[in-house]
């Protein structure tokens, strides 16, 4: 009986085959020396395991193959449990860098952990985002279940799927200021509403110090914007908020003066309330500082000039050092950057200086992945959720 394929392993010799005019999936087996493989039914369960083990671009090939599976693909059920499978997995299969370059023009690019991990020429095509323009500024706020968020010529923002190619662009967060205020955005999920949400921090400077703060807050289950209490925490300089845990976190000073000591100021995505996060005992001798994201935690990466680097994280509210970056074998004078991920055998993958930067623990040595200079990179997850 003929099948049409869904997806083939060459390593291991295997297909996966929809059985035409039925329901059922077989694997068919192939050994070097045989023409023909074995070919074995399976159970509804197991097919749907072997599904939720799939990339997003062959369960959107599957999606086609019959209306049942059409169904299964697309239930909020099996999204959810692909999202968890993706999220969790310790290789980082379904894990990609997306960056912005600005030379010649603005632009996206992406690669797969995998490959800028181990392999020698990393490949990383452009990435067609919504409203792309060679002359609009594109930077990533940040990406949350497999969704990101863009924010185009600093006002125009986009929620998007890179996986499923669906975007939405949010209505106009309309604020009364004068020309020329700061924008700053964050994006993240609220568990218990099911809901993302986008949040717009607005501030408007002078010679005085900070004049007007406004803060507006996008549901996309309501697709609006709606005010909020003020930032009244400090003067905020980051571009982009850190969701973790249900909150969004911003760096902020505690005067104009950005050099001063600086507070982590976190806003619960659920009850809109503000907090101040408790920060971990550095010791002296800080010249920079960044607060980040890693591994979906709250991560700060502290540099001693001409000594080291530390990097914190925060894990069940408590700050741990996860790794001090000497100075003497590392890059040199770099600008601190961010942390992307700690790959199963222990290195970390950070970014310095518009580079991708790899850091052995074990050894204190560095590698860096040969790839085009950029200004900023993030890192995601595919996934099937909708827009």
């Amino acid at each position: 009986m003929e099948g049409k394929e869904i997806c083939s392993d060459s390593s291991s010799n295997c297909q996966l085959k929809k059985i035409k005019g039925t329901t059922h999936l077989q694997f068919q087996f192939q050994t070097p020396s045989h023409g023909d493989g074995q070919i074995v039914d399976l159970p509804e369960e197991i097919i749907q395991g072997i599904l939720l083990r799939l990339p997003v671009k062959s369960l959107l090939k599957s999606r086609c193959v019959s209306k049942s599976w059409n169904s299964l693909i697309s239930s909020s059920l099996f999204v959810k449990s692909h999202l968890k499978h993706s999220s969790e997995n310790a290789d980082f299969a379904n894990h990609r860098i997306i960056f912005t370059l600005i030379n010649p023009t603005y632009n996206l690019k992406q690669c797969s952990v995998n490959s800028l991990m181990c392999e020698p020429l990393v490949v990383a095509p452009d990435v067609d985002y919504p409203n792309k323009t060679p002359h609009s500024a594109v930077w990533v706020v940040g990406s949350c279940n497999g969704i990101i968020c863009l924010a185009i010529d600093e006002k125009d923002v986009f929620l998007w799927n890179p996986a499923t190619r669906k975007s939405k662009q949010l209505p106009p967060a309309v604020v009364e200021m004068n020309p020329g205020f700061y924008y700053s955005w964050g994006f993240g999920y609220s568990e218990s509403e099911g809901d993302y949400k986008v949040v717009g921090l607005f501030c408007d400077y002078g010679d005085g110090g900070l004049r007007e703060s406004v803060v507006k807050i996008y549901s996309l289950r309501a697709n609006s914007w709606k005010r909020i209490g003020d930032f009244s925490c400090g003067v905020p300089y980051d571009d982009t908020g850190k969701f973790a845990n249900g909150k969004l976190h911003f760096a902020a000073s505690k005067g104009m003066d950005f050099g001063s000591s600086w507070i982590i100021v976190s806003l619960d995505l659920e009850s809109e309330a503000y907090g101040i996060v408790e920060q971990p005992s550095y010791g002296e001798g800080c010249s920079d500082f960044s607060l980040e994201l890693l591994g979906g935690c709250l991560s700060i990466l502290y540099v001693y000039e001409m000594k080291r680097t530390d990097l914190w994280v925060l894990k069940e509210s408590s700050w741990t050092r996860v790794a001090s970056i000497p100075y003497s074998s590392g890059p040199g004078n770099y600008v601190c950057s961010n942390p992307l991920l700690i790959m199963p055998n222990g290195e970390i993958l950070l970014v310095f200086s518009g580079r991708f930067l790899v850091y052995n623990r074990k050894d204190d040595s560095f590698r860096w992945p040969d790839v085009d200079r950029f200004i900023e990179a993030d890192i995601y997850f595919e996934s099937l959720v909708p827009l």
